[in-house]
């Protein structure tokens, strides 16, 4: 038997041996479960601990994959903004090229009053001189209208020498060099379709991909053109051919209807006929295709940078609420744009309107001219000698010799 002293109350207690063991357990036991306890509790600190280290890790992470996308963000802002200064550098080439015409044909009209006054002076001295014979005056009257066919012509095409197609090809070369040194621009020779344009327009980045492309239509009418065509004849060939060479766009270059208003106002859109199609008058050929291809370049740009965004496959929980947040921001931006370049638009128009009061001019200039002409046709012997007996004295002496 084992003597066992209470702690408390001091007495003796004697256990055997199974006793002994039994109480030896639940003190065992008790130990266990006390360290066990302080070990969970331990181990549940750790955890703790460790789930807000990854937390901060996490949040550390996120951040700067937020600010980089930030960065990305910032970095199209600058694009956008990189790309409105071109546009408007594209307006400003376009009015300057539109004050080059105002130039050119204040200079004709110059020209053609310096004519037109030196043919007046050249009829008043040979009406006023002696005319021998009868051919004298029909072969002057041959030499002025013929004078009035060639100043005709020149002011109605204002290209001396060189049909419409050459015209717009030696305008494209001038800047090919520089503006447009990845550019197609050729005759369309392919005609195993039926029909073909007049030339075809292609342009490709640096690694190939098309950018954009348009078919090209010239249509000039002279004044032998026994039937005068309208632009809209042209309008549903042009569409089958820019459908069948794969092109993009549709413009037809014309100097049809030379008093209609509407072509004459500027860059017409008939894209509600047939899609992506335009009318333009020949100074508007290089501004189209500035326009065109500045809006498909920004628009390859675009899809470019946000199809990168997506292949990245990032899972920030806001970054579609950003991304919704750029897209607002963007067509603030472009609405700015828009109503700026609506301004620059409207400021060609008055530059128009200012060439459409020359052209009026111009137009006056040659009805005086035709008055000139329906003066000279009607001049006749008796009209030459009326007040005047001796050249009335003379005819009648050429006219009885002839007899």
């Amino acid at each position: 038997m084992n003597e066992i002293i209470c702690p408390n109350c001091k007495k003796v207690f004697k256990v055997d041996e199974a006793g002994f063991a039994d109480i030896l357990k639940q003190v065992r036991d008790h130990q266990f479960h006390e360290e066990l306890q302080n070990r969970l509790n331990l181990a549940e600190k750790e955890k703790i601990n460790a789930v807000k280290l990854a937390e901060a890790n996490l949040k550390n992470l996120l951040q700067g994959d937020l600010a980089k996308k930030e960065s990305e963000i910032s970095a199209l802002i600058a694009k956008i903004q990189k790309t409105e200064i071109e546009k408007k550098l594209a307006v400003t080439e376009a009015i300057k090229s539109i004050e080059k015409e105002r130039d050119e044909l204040a200079n004709d009209v110059k020209n053609k009053e310096t004519e037109k006054q030196l043919l007046e002076k050249s009829l008043k001295e040979k009406y006023t001189s002696e005319l021998k014979t009868k051919d004298d005056i029909i072969k002057l009257k041959d030499e002025e209208i013929a004078l009035r066919k060639d100043m005709k012509l020149k002011l109605s095409t204002k290209m001396i020498g060189e049909s419409l197609e050459q015209h717009c090809e030696v305008e494209f070369n001038k800047l090919r060099a520089t503006g447009f040194q990845n550019a197609y621009f050729e005759k369309d020779n392919d005609s195993r379709s039926g029909s073909k344009g007049d030339y075809v327009y292609r342009e490709t980045d640096d690694a190939g991909n098309e950018i954009i492309s348009v078919m090209f239509e010239m249509k000039n009418e002279g004044d032998e053109t026994a039937t005068k065509k309208k632009n809209e004849d042209f309008l549903k060939e042009l569409d089958k051919d820019r459908t069948e060479k794969k092109c993009e766009y549709a413009v037809l270059v014309s100097l049809l209807e030379a008093e209609n208003e509407l072509y004459n106002s500027g860059i017409v859109d008939v894209s509600h006929k047939y899609p992506k199609m335009y009318i333009v008058r020949p100074q508007f050929f290089i501004p189209i295709i500035t326009l065109l291809r500045n809006a498909a370049m920004n628009s390859m740009k675009y899809k470019a940078e946000l199809s990168l965004i997506k292949n990245q496959n990032i899972d920030i929980s806001n970054f579609e609420e950003r991304i919704n947040a750029f897209k607002d921001g963007f067509a603030r931006n472009y609405e700015l744009a828009s109503r700026k370049f609506k301004t620059a638009i409207e400021e060609i128009d008055k530059t128009i309107d200012h060439l459409q009061k020359t052209k009026d001019a111009l137009l006056s200039s040659e009805n005086n001219l035709r008055l000139a002409n329906n003066k000279a046709e009607d001049l006749t012997i008796k009209k030459l000698t009326q007040g005047n007996p001796t050249m009335k004295a003379k005819f009648e002496e050429l006219s009885s010799k002839g007899e």
